[in-house]
């Protein structure tokens, strides 16, 4: 797997897109294989504050049940509706149209926190 370059990524297998002051935020490709087949996705409410390195929400599969945690803090702007009916998308599409939130970034310093796609694939590569 080639993991974007547009994104930043953390040791927890999640992924971070930044436009401007919001973030999207989502599980990797390496995090949905891993669990497995995906049957039910649990997210904050808009208006929730997350903070860096807490957990926001979980993704259950047949396997288990995962916590999915931020990779940076801010308020959430948006949830992705679409998995609360297709929880599955997020083993179809984890870096794409199956992210999980939107937030807006109180600290965008701690984006520099984050690793490189290419420091994540030599992390996931080292773990297995």
């Amino acid at each position: 797997m080639t993991y974007p370059d547009n994104l930043r990524y953390t040791k927890e297998h999640e992924w971070t897109l930044v436009e401007g002051d919001a973030a999207t935020i989502g599980i990797t490709d390496h995090a949905q294989k891993e669990l497995g087949d995906i049957v039910f996705v649990d997210l904050p409410k808009v208006g929730a504050k997350i903070e860096q390195g807490k957990t926001f929400g979980s993704v259950e599969s047949v396997k288990a049940v995962s916590d999915v945690y931020s990779p940076i803090s801010g308020e959430v702007l948006e949830v992705n509706e679409l998995l609360a009916s297709a929880p599955e998308k997020l083993n179809e599409d984890p870096h794409g149209a199956a992210w999980l939130i939107k937030v807006r970034m109180t600290a965008p310093e701690q984006i520099k926190n984050l690793l490189s796609a290419q420091e994540y694939q030599d992390y996931v590569g080292a773990e297995s």
